[in-house]
């Protein structure tokens, strides 16, 4: 739910020595738990030396003057000088990195290696060349463009145009290191009741995706206004026999109507319980 215009007003930044990806997750997450608060997210990665730190500050003030109440700030520095520059600003400072380690090092009986850029580094080769892959795998083999290898692929997405067929196979490449593609569900195959012939011997390895028809008629309506192909009535016409075709042919599937990416992906992976290859 968004919040409302009379809403209370607060900047959060989200501030790394690196990219700043999990800070931005992990604040993110925190502060979508709180509806009556509207906030002006910020991500600043790669603050690394004193003068940046300093420079931050001074816009961290400006941000909480102009909001009438301290700002927020989340960060995973490992610099505790820089940090430490950070802590004389008009900001609850929350510290998503040494709150962590510390008990980690208490429990473990090792201290940590307090490195920066770990989480998000090219150092794993093969990890990365994993997830490089399976990204150029997904893009070579979106929306049924090409059948060749298609049988290497570790999940096929079905279900009709613009069902969140494309980006759930992007994500979860880039994100897992899963070898995805996607094909469509296409008039021709609901006239013949019988899914593709190219996906006839990887029955085990589809799964589909469905959309409510209301929500699939305002996707299309953007990408081809005035179409037949967005009408309504031929949304509710596919959806309704994308589904059936899916229960006679015994693939599961997935209603992504209100669900985000990053949800439809999990919910995907605990379903066929595939495993992600990289981190």
């Amino acid at each position: 739910m968004q919040p409302g215009p009379d809403a209370i007003k607060r900047t959060a930044f989200f501030v790394s020595d690196r990219t700043g990806i999990t800070c931005e997750m992990l604040g993110h997450s925190l502060l979508t738990q709180f509806e009556g608060v509207r906030f002006t997210e910020l991500t600043k990665p790669f603050i690394d030396t004193i003068d940046k730190a300093k420079a931050l500050v001074e816009e961290i003030n400006r941000a909480a003057e102009a909001d009438g109440t301290r700002s927020l700030v989340f960060c995973t520095l490992v610099n505790s000088e820089i940090e430490q520059a950070l802590v004389g600003a008009n900001a609850l400072v929350v510290d998503c990195f040494h709150f962590f380690i510390t008990i980690l090092e208490q429990e473990l009986g090792v201290r940590s290696a307090r490195v920066v850029g770990r989480s998000h580094s090219a150092d794993d080769l093969g990890e990365y060349h994993r997830r490089i892959e399976a990204v150029n795998f997904a893009l070579s083999h979106d929306d049924g463009i090409s059948t060749r290898d298609l049988g290497e692929a570790d999940i096929v997405l079905v279900g009709v145009s613009r069902s969140g067929k494309t980006p759930t196979c992007l994500y979860m490449a880039l994100q897992y290191g899963i070898r995805t593609a996607n094909y469509p569900l296409v008039a021709e195959d609901f006239n013949r009741n019988a899914l593709p012939p190219q996906l006839h011997q990887l029955r085990r390895k589809l799964y589909g995706l469905t959309i409510q028809p209301e929500r699939l008629q305002l996707v299309r309506n953007e990408r081809r206004p005035g179409s037949r192909y967005s009408t309504l009535t031929n949304c509710q016409f596919e959806v309704r026999a994308a589904e059936a075709l899916l229960r006679q042919e015994g693939v599961p599937y997935l209603d992504t109507t209100s669900k985000s990416i990053e949800e439809i992906a999990a919910t995907i992976l605990h379903d066929t319980r595939l495993v992600r290859h990289v981190y």
